[in-house]
């Protein structure tokens, strides 16, 4: 059965709140300000931050769905060409996924959240979302459950979807249908992060998801009909002596082609795969390694500009798993074979962040990427806060880290999630808008889920 804590983040609990009581930053939770942070971070207009949800923060001992679990955590974060935004995130007290939509001014759209997952007796969590522009616009969800279906680890992966602008959904489909613990990015045979999966759409209006299994097996899956039906689960990589594939993400230019980067668990040196499909996925090229570097490579993010290059970020460790990390970039030119040589973008500074890792990136309409990152006080704790650049000439530089404003302040805990730290925190519009969603909880006191509006300045 599935006994043991994913990540060791109780062994961690104690260390990151040492660590988050060393330091206060000077951000306030709800101003409108420009990013503080390191001299000559990026210009970017933040608006007051919105409380999507809260709870306690009350964490009792793995009993699988037994568990107390009395917070809120897992938010995922979309938006559309229109602005409106669309959070989706995990009541574990009530063990289902909840969704709301936002307005360009904030307002929430819906009187009160609307239960997605609607499975009270399994927990559900760590969501990925994709919202269209359409009216009525459509939502469709992807997310991880845990059901126990007679393998060693419980997971299942779930789909659903609104066609009336998140007001109701859809009965949530099982996509996977293994009892291989679907959704679990395995590190070693004792430590994963759940949430290992994703979900895509084509300009055409086809759907993608991707997942993995804590037994290697890395899965893929196509919706021609605006996720009426998926096809049969198609195996990418991973399975056999193969290393476990962990972490996909997709992205999809405006041809269709499908672009899939995942990286590996049980190996020190592990590298970022990519493979990519010219037929709307039903095959996929022969994976290649990204770069060769020594280092751990962990927690890709992938997205495609309107010019055709693929952009990825993803964190590495010189010194492997478990260790510091900072946060790298490369970008593959369309026509071209290989990837750049990675450059780092982002890593430790001075005494206040010993770590980054867990990257989310994302592209506006004027081909500028954005990139935010977790923040770890202390290397071997709990992140707290958010880190930010974004590069205005396609990669080729990149502004001086900023700090999310406030993610970083210690009242409120550490930063989520506790079931694993591979999410999607990060959406960014044709226009420029920028949502950024995260999670906090304070033991025995206060877990919050929040939503964080912002444009970059012009001339940036």
């Amino acid at each position: 059965m599935d006994t043991k804590l994913p990540v060791g983040w109780v062994l961690l609990l104690a260390l990151a709140l040492i660590a988050a009581c060393t330091r206060r930053e000077a951000d306030s939770p709800g101003s409108k300000v420009n990013s503080p942070g390191w001299p000559g971070g990026p210009a970017i207009k933040w608006d007051e931050n919105i409380e999507v949800a809260s709870g306690d923060a009350f964490r009792g001992p793995w009993r699988m769905n037994e568990s107390k679990f009395d917070f809120v955590d897992d938010p995922t974060v979309a938006i559309n060409e229109q602005g409106h935004v669309g959070v989706a995130w995990a009541d574990h007290p009530k063990l289902d996924v909840y969704f709301q939509l936002y307005a360009p001014d904030g307002e929430a759209q819906l009187e009160e959240p609307v239960n997605v997952s609607a499975s009270p007796n399994t927990f559900s969590w760590l969501p990925r979302m994709v919202i269209t522009s359409d009216h009525p616009m459509k939502v469709y969800l992807l997310w991880q459950e845990i059901v126990f279906s007679g393998g060693s680890h419980g997971g299942e992966i779930f789909f659903a979807r609104s066609t009336d602008g998140g007001k109701s959904f859809s009965g949530a489909v099982n996509l996977s249908n293994t009892t291989a613990g679907d959704g679990k990015g395995r590190l070693t045979a004792r430590i994963w992060h759940n949430g290992s999966l994703d979900l895509a759409v084509s300009p055409q209006g086809n759907l993608y998801a991707a997942w993995t299994e804590y037994e290697g097996p890395l899965w893929f899956s196509r919706s021609t009909d605006g996720g009426e039906s998926f096809s049969d689960p198609l195996r990418i990589a991973g399975g056999n002596d193969a290393n476990p594939a962990r972490g996909p993400s997709m992205a999809v230019d405006d041809e269709g082609t499908i672009y899939l980067a995942w990286t590996v668990g049980e190996d020190r040196a592990a590298d970022i795969r990519f493979a990519k499909s010219d037929d709307d996925g039903r095959l996929f090229g022969e994976p290649q390694i990204v770069f060769e570097s020594g280092g751990h490579a962990d927690a890709p993010k992938l997205a495609v500009d309107g010019k055709g290059t693929v952009h990825l970020v993803y964190a590495e460790s010189a010194t492997g798993p478990f260790r510091r990390y900072d946060v790298r970039y490369t970008r593959l030119i369309d026509g071209a074979n290989t990837f750049e040589e990675p450059k780092k973008i982002a890593g430790p500074h001075g005494q206040q962040f010993e770590s980054m890792s867990f990257p989310a990136l994302s592209l506006d309409g004027k081909d500028r990427l954005y990139v935010i990152w977790e923040l770890f006080p202390n290397w071997r704790g709990q992140p707290r806060g958010l880190g930010l650049t974004y590069s205005s000439d396609g990669g080729e530089t990149f502004a001086s880290p900023s700090i999310v404003p406030g993610t970083a302040d210690p009242a409120f805990g550490f930063n989520g999630s506790q079931q694993g730290l591979l999410m999607r925190k990060l959406a960014v519009n044709g226009a420029g808008a920028i949502a950024v969603v995260n999670s906090t909880f304070r033991a025995n006191e206060t877990s919050r889920i929040r939503l964080f509006r912002g444009r970059a300045t012009e001339g940036q």
